[in-house]
């Protein structure tokens, strides 16, 4: 794991705001150097911390912001997927990327109630990889690919989404597939900021808010902005405004 003294240090040493800032989770020690000299060799990605455990991973999500956390789904206790939901809840700006050693449905179904946004073997050739992750960073929720293509995990999602729909709270809950960028936007909006607004203080384009609302408005399956909000504050992924 990184310390707090080399973490520090990176974050005085001046990095560029619009990097990608990767947190790496794996309890093998070589595999996590193996892909933070992997990373640190583009220029556009920057490796800000290690964890060898769930427990790590929480703190160093605190401590380095990341922009995406690369998680091992089979870490010891607090597995990846249990650690997983906590950072997307405790930091939903935060996206994570869950690397398993197997494609199996029930793996792929738990990442995605997790709030995972995408899901990846670990055998992935490095390009796959930063591929993944630069998409990633851009607001896409890539493991709607892997559901599209297996019908039984698409039917266990439908599933969950319709009992969450008529018995609210009671249902098991599953994380809803918004990006960290919807979940951003989102949150901007629960403040009382109109899209013009959103788009200023986000650096995008308007018509690139409402893009991104109206695929809010459909993954919630809500009529609009104003049940989105109460939808998110209720399900504890945004914050209420402050007065």
């Amino acid at each position: 794991m990184t310390t707090e003294t080399e973490s520090g240090e990176r974050r005085r040493s001046g990095v560029a705001a619009d990097r990608i800032r990767i947190l790496i989770v794996d309890d093998h020690a070589l595999f996590r150097v193996g892909i933070a000299n992997i990373l640190s060799r583009e220029r556009d990605l920057d490796v800000v911390g290690e964890a060898a455990d769930g427990r790590a991973a929480l703190e160093m999500s605190g401590m380095t912001t990341p922009t995406i956390v690369l998680m091992d789904l089979s870490l010891p206790a607090p597995g990846g997927l249990e650690t997983t939901q906590r950072i997307r809840r405790e930091y939903p700006a935060t996206a994570v990327i869950v690397m398993a050693q197997d494609e199996d449905e029930e793996s792929l179904f738990a990442s995605i109630k997790a709030g995972a946004a995408a899901f990846v073997i670990k055998d992935i050739s490095p390009e796959d990889l930063i591929h993944v992750i630069r998409r990633v960073s851009q607001g896409e929720f890539l493991i709607n690919d892997k559901v599209f293509s297996k019908p039984a995990v698409a039917s266990r999602v439908l599933k969950e989404f319709r009992e969450l729909a008529v018995y609210g709270q009671e249902a098991q809950p599953i994380f809803a597939p918004l990006s960290p960028r919807e979940v951003e936007i989102l949150d901007n909006i629960a403040q009382g900021m109109t899209n013009k607004q959103v788009a200023y203080a986000l650096s995008i384009s308007e018509q690139t808010v409402k893009n991104h609302m109206s695929s809010i408005l459909r993954k919630l399956a809500v009529n609009d902005r104003t049940q989105a909000v109460v939808y998110a504050m209720r399900q504890g992924w945004i914050k209420m405004p402050e007065d």
